[in-house]
């Protein structure tokens, strides 16, 4: 690519390392059953709404067409919570066996041969394998919270030192929330490490899809990572987009601006490119852009030159292992 990206990370990129998608989870709350507190009217009729409308719209959709009570809101929560973290667990247990078992990790290390000190990272998800993927490298993972076993909010970017060497840090701006993220019961927001259940006196700290999400990102610590990744958007010089949909309704404007500029371009790899995302590379607005995804015979490769796509047979660039090997030789 030339320059440093800020790398976008959509829900494409976990899915390749058995992270469930929203497909995944909507079947597995409509499957759940809610807690006794909440079999009574007026939590019913949210919920029953919820689990009609999730049968023939996607989850997103579902969870914004209805009002839920706070009771039921903190049911969706927790399940979501337990369910993507059982899988982000077993992620984390097999980065600690093999250390280059995520591709991120081979990603950060080629970006960071260089003299930069940072990356950004942008990412809607909620699990941590691009924390895992920049510790087993070797760097920092930022998160806006301070470093060790029980992390609360940083007021500035910390800086770590090995000796008189400041070490690489990787800054992960996690929009949605974190898998370890928690609130107490004194509304304290901590960063706990992986841990299989939540603590007694803690709440997660996700926004799950829903009437809740524009309110709960105008919180803390929500604001303040849309705020870094706004920021890091806003002076991107380059864009790496991984499994990234295109469908975030308050990135899409910054990038989009930010993508007429002709030297700031941009690369998506996925394994299919949403319509969303046609149609914002097609729109004209992004002149500098390479889009590959899968296709029956290897890639199928979009550009600003070739709109309608060019197969690339017997590769299979769409993938990061993959598009590194390709990159770097």
């Amino acid at each position: 690519m030339g320059k440093l990206p800020v790398i976008l990370l959509g829900s494409g990129a976990s899915a390749a390392h058995g992270i469930p998608g929203m497909d995944l989870l909507g079947k597995h709350l409509a499957a759940s059953t809610l807690p006794a507190v909440c079999q009574s009217e007026p939590h019913l009729t949210g919920w029953l709404q919820f689990l009609e409308n999730v049968q023939k719209m996607d989850l997103e959709s579902a969870l914004t067409s209805v009002n839920v009570t706070t009771e039921v809101l903190g049911h969706i929560v927790l399940t979501t919570w337990t369910f993507l973290n059982e899988a982000d667990f077993l992620i984390f247990e097999r980065v600690l066996a093999d250390r280059r078992l995520l591709p991120l990790s081979q990603l950060f290390q080629h970006l960071l041969r260089s003299t930069a000190m940072q990356l950004q990272v942008v990412t809607p998800n909620y699990d941590r394998l691009a924390e895992y993927a920049a510790e087993a490298a070797g760097y920092c993972a930022y998160t806006g919270f301070t470093f060790g076993m029980f992390g609360v909010r940083a007021v500035d970017l910390p800086r770590i030192y090995t000796g008189q060497r400041q070490v690489r840090t990787v800054n992960v701006w996690k929009v949605h929330g974190s898998l370890g993220w928690f609130s107490g019961t004194d509304g304290s927001i901590v960063a706990l490490p992986p841990m299989r259940a939540v603590p007694d006196g803690f709440t997660p700290v996700i926004v799950t899809p829903g009437t809740e999400k524009y309110r709960r990102t105008h919180e803390e610590p929500f604001r303040s990572a849309m705020h870094s990744a706004d920021d890091a958007v806003a002076r991107a010089s380059a864009f790496l987009c991984i499994g990234y949909g295109f469908n975030d309704d308050h990135l899409q404007p910054l990038m989009m601006e930010r993508c007429t500029r002709p030297d700031v371009p941009l690369v998506l790899i996925t394994k299919e490119i949403s319509s969303t995302a046609h149609q914002f590379l097609k729109s004209g607005r992004c002149s500098r852009y390479v889009a590959l995804e899968e296709c029956p015979n290897g890639t199928r490769m979009f550009s600003h030159d070739v709109p309608d796509g060019l197969e690339l047979p017997g590769e299979s660039v769409w993938r990061l292992d993959r598009f590194l090997s390709f990159v770097t030789g």
